[in-house]
């Protein structure tokens, strides 16, 4: 399993980012994927979650209408869409399959500030 994520970085209050986690290793389009979140100190937490064929998903109420999870199969790609960012978003962010404790993206730092 190799999870390999791209997007994050530094944003205002407000603002918008999409992280990109692209799979490999195992059949994509057969696994529910997740996205967690830590922050200093802490233990990673559930930001959102999205069944193999996207007719489950789920996120957090932290996030409840601000994030959504999407995914693309064909690209063996899982998107965590972030709006209305706000400065208590800020944490590590990490990809990873359902079920699966053991194998994570490498982690994007998203920052949001003033």
């Amino acid at each position: 399993v190799q999870l390999v994520q791209s997007g994050g970085g530094e944003v205002q209050p407000g603002g918008s980012l999409r992280l990109s986690c692209k799979a490999s290793g195992f059949t994509f389009s057969s696994k529910g994927m997740k996205w967690y979140r830590q922050f200093p100190g802490k233990e990673r937490e559930f930001v959102a979650t999205i069944s193999a064929h996207e007719d489950f998903v789920r996120v957090a109420d932290s996030v409840k209408g601000r994030f959504s999870i999407s995914r693309d199969n064909l690209q063996s790609t899982v998107y965590l869409q972030m709006n209305s960012l706000k400065p208590e978003d800020t944490a590590t962010y990490y990809c990873g399959v359902w079920g699966d404790d053991e194998n994570w993206g490498q982690g994007t730092q998203v920052t949001v500030s003033s």
